[in-house]
């Protein structure tokens, strides 16, 4: 499981952990059943405070996510992802709000940025470019 984590992203880093994981879970890239990486491991990988990892786990726990299976680990719940369009399209947004204001940073207009989100989009493999 590969994360990114950014400091000036303006989210706190347990926030970003829970959001991508969302976002890799609807995305389907996070399978039912599938382990995540154990806390520690995932914070040496982040370099970052096994609290923080533990945080975000919790979270994710709460929203029905993930489940805990004592002694054994974190696993993607065997529900599937709970999330609904809505909280889909929520991630989303973040993500294009995100892109908005490093696009309005670079200089780069609304009409260049969609070209290039066209042209990119081409380059998916067909299951991947809905």
């Amino acid at each position: 499981m590969q994360l990114h984590l950014s400091p000036r992203d303006g989210l706190p880093i347990y926030r970003q952990i829970v959001n991508q994981v969302k976002y890799l879970v609807a995305a389907g890239r996070l399978a039912p059943g599938e382990e995540l990486p154990p806390i520690r491991a995932l914070a040496e990988q982040l370099v970052i405070n096994p609290n923080t990892v533990a945080r975000a786990y919790l979270e994710l726990e709460q929203a029905g996510l993930v489940t805990k299976r004592h002694g054994s680990g974190t696993y993607v719940s065997d529900a599937g992802s709970p999330l609904k369009r809505a909280e889909r399209l929520k991630l989303l947004t973040q993500r294009v709000d995100a892109l908005l204001a490093e696009a309005h940073h670079l200089d780069t207009g609304l009409d260049e940025l969609i070209t290039l989100i066209r042209h990119r989009s081409k380059n998916l493999p067909p299951e991947e470019a809905k």
